[in-house]
């Protein structure tokens, strides 16, 4: 085994995880009434405070960013003493744990949106298929570009969220400029058709971006910020005309900002196929790369040995393992998830899958 695997040290920023193994952010829809995490995500967080580090549920950055149904908000001192419950918990099991800062955009509908409003976008391209609203699915509808002097409030909401984020008790925040939501929107060109400073070359599709981080970066050090993309995800009807070079260009314009970690989705979670290089994505990075997308224990070990990557997010494995290191230290099998329970409900599903020396306890 390498001197680097899945079970060694590193350190992200001022962190020293005790392991490789990151909880990916995964939507589980059961924060209660006005956006506020509730005792069962308490539970739900600490039962997987063994992982290196936790990644939050995306977690809307203002009223108007939500996009589904019982997602989480961080924008104010209410949401903020649900997720302080979190973090303390957390932080009592030895674990570290960020929060994923979002906002929907056009992956919204006016059912879920403050005064019905019309969700917003870079561009008014419609998105193929539909929101799930409180009232079930519904087409989405056209969005509305965005106008500057919007871009910038949407700006000064992110710097809003990280200081919540801060006084909530968090060990550093990621910025969601991934699957679709409006930061991507902005960065690809499948999405983004403006003929301002926030469209047309690459420079300026990334300017949102730049602006977000820029904001972000004046309430917490660089080294405490992460940051994830999906170049080719075409999930929520994304798509982009050449996001190998494209990528390669925001990755590199990463580099001058000391992260914490680049977090990629490689792949597409709607395809098995694969038309990017993710090594050389990690190889444009000059700080902690962290892989995400399909990796199990094996496929882990061998890219943290070949330098692949330094960190691993696993999703569903996480989702029904609480337990996931110890299972994958002592070659345990796992449990399985039931996607039934995915999205929305109660404890089932959620924070009572069993740990494995419950089950031995139980058959002894």
């Amino acid at each position: 085994m390498s001197a680097k695997d899945l079970f060694s040290a590193v350190t992200i920023g001022n962190l020293k995880l005790k392991n490789r193994m990151v909880m990916a952010p995964m939507t589980r829809n059961r924060a209660t009434e006005g956006a506020i995490p509730q005792a069962m995500n308490v539970e739900y967080y600490r039962q997987r405070a063994s992982a290196g580090l936790i990644i939050t549920e995306a977690s809307q950055v203002s009223a108007a960013g939500v996009g589904y149904p019982g997602t989480p908000g961080i924008y104010n001192e209410q949401q903020v003493a649900g997720w302080q419950k979190i973090t303390d918990a957390v932080h009592e099991e030895g674990g570290h744990i960020y929060i994923q800062l979002w906002y929907c955009g056009r992956i919204s509908h006016p059912d879920l949106l403050p005064d019905n409003q019309t969700p917003v976008a870079p561009s008014a391209i419609r998105p193929e298929g539909e929101a799930i609203t409180y009232e079930g699915m519904k087409a989405f509808v056209e969005p509305r570009a965005l106008e500057i002097n919007e871009i910038q409030e949407i700006v000064s909401q992110y710097k809003n969220a990280a200081q919540m984020a801060k006084q909530a008790g968090f060990d550093g925040v990621e910025i969601h400029a991934a699957n679709g939501y409006l930061i991507d929107q902005f960065l690809r060109d499948g999405t983004n058709t403006r003929s301002d400073e926030y469209g047309g070359n690459k420079k300026n599709r990334m300017r949102f971006l730049n602006q977000v981080l820029e904001a972000v970066l004046e309430v917490w050090p660089s080294n405490s910020v992460g940051i994830r993309l999906t170049p080719e995800n075409s999930f929520n009807s994304m798509s982009d005309s050449d996001p190998q070079a494209h990528f390669n260009y925001f990755i590199t314009q990463l580099n001058t900002r000391n992260l914490a970690y680049l977090h990629l989705l490689e792949g597409d979670m709607m395809s098995a196929a694969r038309n990017v290089d993710y090594r050389a994505l990690r190889d444009a990075y000059d700080g902690i790369y962290m892989a995400n997308n399909g990796y199990d224990k094996t496929r882990a070990q061998t890219a943290i040995a070949n330098a692949d990557c330094d960190l691993v997010a696993f999703g569903i494995p996480y989702l029904a393992n609480p337990d996931l290191l110890y299972r994958y230290q002592n070659d345990q099998a796992l449990n399985e998830a039931d996607p039934v329970t995915f999205y929305g409900g109660d404890e089932a599903g959620y924070t009572d899958y069993p740990f494995i020396k419950e089950e031995i306890a139980e058959t002894a």
